[in-house]
């Protein structure tokens, strides 16, 4: 019979195997989840990197670019209406004084003829070479004629033009007061609609390597916590040796040839030895769980910032990145209701440039002929006049009649001249309309919108996709957690029932103490339980027990010889 109480054996035994088993078990259950949990984030950070590789590529950039370049043109549109509002202004006036130019030059035109026709009667009344008189007369009569047709044709081109730009300056005006602040409201829309998109693709591209890196890192902790797991069957095989241990000090060890009975006191320093070794494997045993509680905890923290931040970043609970991409979709309708109304209004002005270049070609061919048509009628004036001055007084009316002629005939030549500079006015104000008319030409805003629709077709997909993947990262997530807490319920409960691990070996201290005298079949029992061992933390217990006895095992040191032999100075545990 043992020096101590077999039914305190027995209740000691149970205590450890219940303890035993419970590891074991939740062990087990806590490695299957952090497997499940691993496999759910390595999975969701491909999909993560994937998509927002995809939303950090050609298509955001693509469309974020053509937006930009949209922003400015309708800018420019916006710039320029007030320059060619006065450019047309500029035009009207030209235009104008164009015609109060035409009047007196159609005036003296007028009088040519009235003066070639006074001219044929003189010259009718004439004795002498009459015939010639008359030729010269008709000649400057059909010239005149003939300028005055081209004249007349040309106040009919101004009143075309003044009309043509006269609507086209009102629509322009119309236009820029109607349009202009929601041009440039549309300009700025459209500029934060591209500052919005590169921001989404730098938040993609920070999601993608926050996700790669936090899944590193709890398949880090996943792979630490699965390595401090294996403390669990360390700890569960030195319960197992207790156990063995303390059947030893009962007389109740297993196998089929009999152990030698421990004396009395053998009894009592195996018990001993055995509490030692339970308080040991608790308090390590602690120390594990306490570190596995702690990585499950970091786990969950890393989780919880990757699920927060697709939350925030791609409205997975308010819709907010589909909302964005419909504002830009707006935005852009809007602007391309303007650009279509820019056509309209650019229109009218298109017509009047094109009215004042057939216009000015037309003056220019009209002032040339105006020209030589004023010189041969100077010419006639004078040669009629010195034909005329021969014949003395007969010839005295006809004198002044031609000087008349040549007189008005300078003022048509003066006339001609003064509307040369206003007619270049006009072209010059022409051509810088023309030039900005091109520059912000609509139709190449028009141009750019089915690609920017395209894209942002593209972007919407691929926000659905991602959308989806949220959702899958949030649902997922929650699993995780759960997974995680449940894990860390499992160790915390676990924990706390180690802890009555200690009382146990408190009561078998209590029930073993003093010892006095191990006899050489005791010591021999002892050196059998130090073979038992498989971890160098038993052994080191188990040395550090027999030098407070005062002992030293032969067998023990041979052990430790042994195992540094075949092992070459590392061990395993």
């Amino acid at each position: 019979m043992s020096a101590v109480p077999a039914s305190m054996l027995t209740e000691a035994i149970a205590a450890i195997e219940d303890v035993s088993s419970r590891i074991e078990d939740v062990f087990a259950r806590v490695g299957h989840q952090l497997g499940r949990g691993h496999i759910i984030f390595k999975e969701l950070n491909q999909g993560l990197a994937t998509l927002s590789e995809e939303l950090s590529g050609a298509e955001i950039e693509g469309a974020a670019t053509a937006l930009q370049e949209i922003a400015a043109q309708l800018s420019e549109l916006a710039q320029a209406l007030p320059a060619e509002s006065a450019l047309l202004a500029a035009i009207g006036k030209s235009t104008a004084e164009a015609s109060s130019l035409l009047k007196p030059l159609f005036k003296h035109i007028q009088m040519i003829t009235i003066i070639a026709r006074s001219a044929r009667i003189e010259a009718a009344s004439l004795d002498v070479d009459r015939e010639g008189f008359l030729a010269f007369t008709q000649e400057a009569y059909d010239l005149g004629k003939a300028v005055q047709r081209s004249i007349e044709g040309c106040a009919r081109d101004q009143q075309r033009l003044s009309e043509a730009v006269a609507t086209a300056s009102g629509r322009q005006k119309e236009f820029e007061s109607r349009y202009r602040d929601q041009l440039v409201s549309e300009s700025a829309e459209l500029g934060a609609a591209y500052s919005g998109l590169r921001d989404q693709r730098s938040k993609s591209s920070h999601l993608a390597d926050l996700a790669s890196s936090s899944t590193r890192k709890i398949a880090e902790a996943v792979g630490s916590a699965i390595i401090s797991l294996q403390a669990g069957d360390s700890t569960r095989q030195r319960l197992e040796h207790v156990c063995h241990g303390l059947g030893l000090a009962s007389g109740s060890g297993p196998g089929l040839v009999p152990e030698p009975v421990a004396s009395d006191d053998g009894a009592r320093a195996v018990c001993q030895l055995q509490a030692t070794q339970l308080r040991d494997a608790q308090r390590e045993f602690g120390g594990d769980i306490g570190q596995i509680v702690r990585t499950l905890t970091a786990i969950l923290n890393d989780a919880g910032n990757v699920v927060s931040h697709g939350r925030s970043l791609f409205g997975a609970e308010d819709g907010g990145s589909s909302s964005f991409l419909a504002r830009i979709k707006h935005t852009l309708a809007q602007a391309s209701i303007l650009i279509a109304t820019c056509e309209g209004a650019g229109r009218s002005v298109d017509d009047a440039l094109a009215i004042v270049e057939e216009t000015l070609a037309k003056f220019r061919e009209a002032i040339a002929g105006l020209a030589e048509a004023t010189v041969d009628i100077t010419l006639i004036g004078m040669n009629a006049g010195l034909k005329a001055s021969h014949l003395g007084s007969r010839g005295s009316a006809f004198v002044v009649i031609a000087n008349e002629l040549k007189a008005t005939a300078d003022h048509v030549s003066a006339g001609a001249g003064r509307l040369r500079p206003v007619l270049d006015g006009i072209e010059r104000s022409a051509n810088e309309l023309k030039e900005l008319r091109v520059q912000g030409d609509p139709t190449q805003l028009a141009k750019l919108e089915p690609q920017i629709l395209q894209a942002l077709r593209e972007v919407e997909a691929g926000n659905e996709r991602l959308g989806r993947l949220m959702s899958r990262l949030i649902d997922e997530g929650a699993e995780f957690e759960g997974l995680m807490n449940s894990a860390q319920g499992l160790m915390t409960t676990l924990g706390e029932g180690s802890a009555a691990l200690p009382a146990v070996a408190a009561r078998l201290e209590t029930a073993s103490a003093g010892v006095q005298r191990l006899q050489p079949h005791d010591e021999a029992m002892l050196d059998d339980l130090f073979a038992h061992y498989t971890m160098a933390r038993e052994r080191d217990v188990h040395r550090e027990f027999l030098q407070t006895l005062g002992l030293a095992s032969i067998a023990a040191t041979r052990r430790v010889e042994a195992v540094e032999t075949a092992d070459d100075g590392i061990e395993l545990f």
